[in-house]
């Protein structure tokens, strides 16, 4: 959202407005559905996909439709009809409520109209991590008694969802998830923005990194002169985003924001410099380092400076380097929203992470079943490695691609990712947004991999996973079963049958 753009407002909405979310079931349209009734907004709502997401959201308050059909439009009669990016634009629903004249927005307006309610609003965003750091900054904040509302893509322990209703919009802050597929998170405003990492990732609108670079550099434009801009050291196509971003607004005669980076190690500072043609007076971008590194168990046990000076202690309950980072970021965000050291300190000695995101679901066959949302190259390399410090057996892998786009385009670096696997046996790949115009499969990455002097299988079916998986899986093992959700769920087969125990609580 460009500086100064006036946005519409939730709070705008008159009480009792009827509101229609097409495709009611996704994580983020849950949350937003959840966080229209609780202001005393009329919510209705449809998915092809009933779930225990969808009962929940009955069970809330929400009038819900299974399945999609121009005459729930009808029924319900709403003022404004929102959908998610992955309803096509000939979805019946969305065809009659523009046949009635009625008001369509996509689901990051919708988002966008609910952040011009709070004075402060932490967006994060990045190809990775966003969730676990929007999860923890949130849980800082609340440790701090700061009361946040939080908007989160995933399910997290003590929300009962994906959404927590804090202080009044006037006066309070929201946390929230930014995405950048298809620009959605320029549709936000931001008084804090954190840019965890750039890669190439959803190649289905970008067209490559520099497009992508583009887009974040509009995201961080956003922030007003006061703001807080949050970025890693060490990511070369961060310094490159906030190189551009400071010669946009020199060009422009504006200031950056406050930039505050993170990092492991000392010196994270002047990695990233706040402009590349700053005056000699402006001060150095704030940093928060990870000192003192070790690994207690395979997970990470640090020591979090502030430019320098001790600040907290981390004894994490996540492993990985790259949960490490998320912590840092989630620290810069909340410390400069009022958090203490105290608060972020307590929440990083506790969390045990959100829905599908290194979620250990329990045993089968005596092995540890892990689930995680590693879908791009880069993440399946972050859970392995954190994976291979977490004491075990042997490691058995399950992927499951997301989108065939994704997968033309960065098929051999999902096959250099994957290639060090003992095992990883494929599931097709998974889209609910694309059709297969490229003739692409699974099938094809497992050959590729084969090929390259790795071992991989194809699965035909869930079935057919699991007869591979019973064939091999021996006590002690760790099962890694990665992907988007529907492979996850496979995860929950595991363990709820005969042969596995679901985790304590």
């Amino acid at each position: 959202m460009a500086p100064g753009t006036p946005h519409e407002t939730l709070s705008a909405l008159a009480r009792g407005t009827r509101i229609h979310f097409v495709g009611v079931g996704g994580i983020s349209m849950a949350g937003l559905a959840e966080i229209a009734l609780s202001r005393d907004l009329s919510v209705s709502g449809s998915d092809m996909h009933p779930s225990a997401r969808t009962a929940h959201l009955a069970a809330c308050g929400v009038r819900f439709h299974a399945g999609h059909d121009a005459a729930t439009v009808d029924a319900e009669a709403p003022a404004i009809v929102v959908h998610t990016a992955a309803v096509h634009p000939d979805n019946v629903e969305l065809v009659r409520a523009r046949e009635l004249g009625l008001r369509v927005v996509d689901r990051a307006s919708f988002l966008g109209w609910l952040t011009e309610d709070f004075p402060a609003v932490i967006n994060i965003s990045g190809t990775h991590g966003k969730t676990t750091t929007t999860a923890l900054c949130a849980l800082m904040m609340i440790e701090a008694g700061l009361d946040p509302t939080v908007h989160l893509g995933a399910e997290l322990e003590g929300f009962h969802g994906s959404v927590r209703v804090g202080r009044d919009a006037g006066s309070g802050s929201l946390v929230s998830e930014a995405c950048e597929y298809t620009g959605s998170f320029l549709k936000s405003k931001s008084t804090t923005a954190a840019v965890l990492n750039i890669d190439y990732d959803h190649v289905d609108c970008f067209r490559d990194i520099d497009h992508t670079i583009d887009t974040f550099v509009l995201f961080a434009d956003g922030l007003p002169e006061s703001g807080h801009l949050v970025v890693p050291a060490f990511d070369p196509n961060v310094r490159t985003m906030v190189a551009r971003l400071a010669a946009l607004r020199a060009r422009d005669g504006r200031p950056m924001p406050e930039v505050v980076t993170f990092g492991i190690g000392d010196g994270c500072a002047d990695l990233v410099p706040s402009s590349p043609s700053a005056p000699a007076a402006e001060p150095a971008p704030l940093s928060f380092s990870c000192v003192n590194l070790t690994y207690p168990g395979g997970f990470p046990e640090f020591d979090i400076c502030r430019d320098g000076v001790p600040f907290a202690h981390a004894a994490m309950k996540v492993p990985g380097d790259h949960n490490i980072l998320n912590a840092l970021a989630a620290a810069a965000c909340a410390e400069r929203n009022g958090a203490s050291a105290a608060a972020i300190e307590a929440v990083l000695s506790r969390y045990t992470g959100a829905e599908g995101r290194f979620s250990v679901k329990g045993t089968y066959r005596g092995a540890t079943v892990v689930a995680d949302y590693a879908h791009h190259p880069a993440a399946a390399r972050a859970t392995l490695r954190a994976a291979a410090r977490i004491p075990h057996g042997r490691t058995w892998v399950v992927f499951q691609p997301l989108t065939y786009s994704r997968t033309r385009v960065l098929f051999d670096d999902f096959v250099q990712a994957l290639l060090p696997c003992e095992w990883v046996v494929f599931a097709e790949i998974f889209s609910d947004r694309e059709v297969n115009k490229h003739d692409i499969s699974s099938r094809q990455l497992a050959e590729a991999v084969n090929h390259a002097g790795g071992a991989a299988e194809f699965g035909e079916d869930f079935d057919d996973i699991v007869r591979r998986l019973d064939a091999r899986v021996k006590a002690g093992d760790l099962v890694l079963v990665l992907g988007p959700e529907d492979i996850r769920s496979l995860a929950d087969r595991l363990v709820h049958s005969p042969e596995g125990v679901p985790a304590a609580g």
